[in-house]
């Protein structure tokens, strides 16, 4: 089968196309035709080395942490039903990924994927979706409260604002001029360009929550949580927060886990018209160098879906 691999850490050019042999699903597993993978900052972070003693992979390696395709065969303990089905994961970060025209995952990270949108574009759901939906819930944002996602134009972003939305939340987002439109159709109250103006100045006032999704500076962090009330949260998905002396605000650090139940959610949400996929752009998979050059430039807005066909 053909994949993308790179045999060392280094810059978008270490990705290639190569010939490998077509995986075997093992106990617990199934194999996997791929119809879909996306491009996430984490897979251009592990390809270059970044994560490399948090996250040690062998290489060479094939990225791809997010699947939509359709089971073809299963591995001792895997029921046969499963066979057939079409199924989306989040996979592990340091096993081999997606970016393949077959993948083997266990069994057990497989959820049901939504039926109302293309098989490809369903790989979009899966480590976004679960990131924000883990970091909604830890917010605990309920009906009434007002929430400010700073990062709304990105992958997750973009489900966290309907998430919260959702749950009955004023959802104040901060995002670029290319994403404002999309962030306002996800259901965001009002959106800062933070492009142009101090997003601590631009909130009037505090806020149940702050959902960060951005990696900021200590002071920048500082500066968010003081914006979130006594009593209140504040959830990151990247720099952790500190608070201030005797504040009595709930902190937590967000690192999304598979979970093929939550992934199962979603997936109804999504088919029940309660939860929209955005996928921006669309490229063949052989195009995965040009992708990751075009995300670590900031070119990219929210998801990326890339699909096996001419790799």
């Amino acid at each position: 089968m053909r994949a993308i691999n790179y045999t060392t850490y280094g810059d978008p050019t270490v990705l290639e196309s190569v010939d490998v042999p077509r995986p075997v699903a093992g106990p617990g597993e199934a194999l996997v035709k791929v119809a879909g993978t996306t491009f996430n900052q984490v897979d251009a972070t592990l390809r270059a080395g970044f994560l490399a003693d948090a996250f040690p992979i062998e290489l060479p390696h094939t990225p791809g942490i997010d699947l939509s395709g359709t089971v073809i065969d299963v591995g001792p303990g895997v029921r046969d039903e499963l066979i057939g089905q079409h199924v989306i994961a989040f996979l592990p970060m340091t096993a081999p990924g997606a970016a393949a025209e077959y993948v083997t995952v266990p069994a057990e990270l497989l959820a049901p994927a939504p039926r109302s949108i293309p098989l490809p574009d369903a790989a979009a759901l899966a480590s976004s979706g679960l990131t924000a939906l883990q970091a909604v819930e830890q917010a605990g944002v309920r009906r009434g409260q007002s929430v400010l996602v700073n990062g709304a134009g990105g992958g997750v972003g973009a489900f966290v604002v309907q998430l919260a939305a959702r749950a009955g939340a004023t959802v104040i987002a901060t995002a670029g001029p290319r994403s404002r439109d999309a962030v306002i159709a996800h259901g965001a109250a009002e959106v800062i360009d933070y492009t142009a103006v101090s997003v601590v100045d631009a909130v009037t006032g505090p806020v149940d929550a702050v959902v960060n999704l951005v990696r900021t500076t200590p002071d920048e962090t500082a500066a968010l949580v003081g914006l979130v009330k006594p009593g209140g949260a504040f959830v990151s998905t990247t720099t952790p927060g500190v608070p201030a002396a005797g504040a009595e605000i709930r902190m937590t650090s967000i690192f999304a886990r598979s979970d093929a139940a939550q992934l199962a959610r979603l997936a109804k949400l999504v088919d029940a018209g309660e939860l929209h996929v955005d996928v921006s752009a669309r490229y063949d998979l052989k195009d995965l160098a040009r992708v990751h050059a075009l995300g670590e430039a900031g070119a990219l807005r929210g998801k990326v879906v890339l699909t096996p066909a001419g790799v």
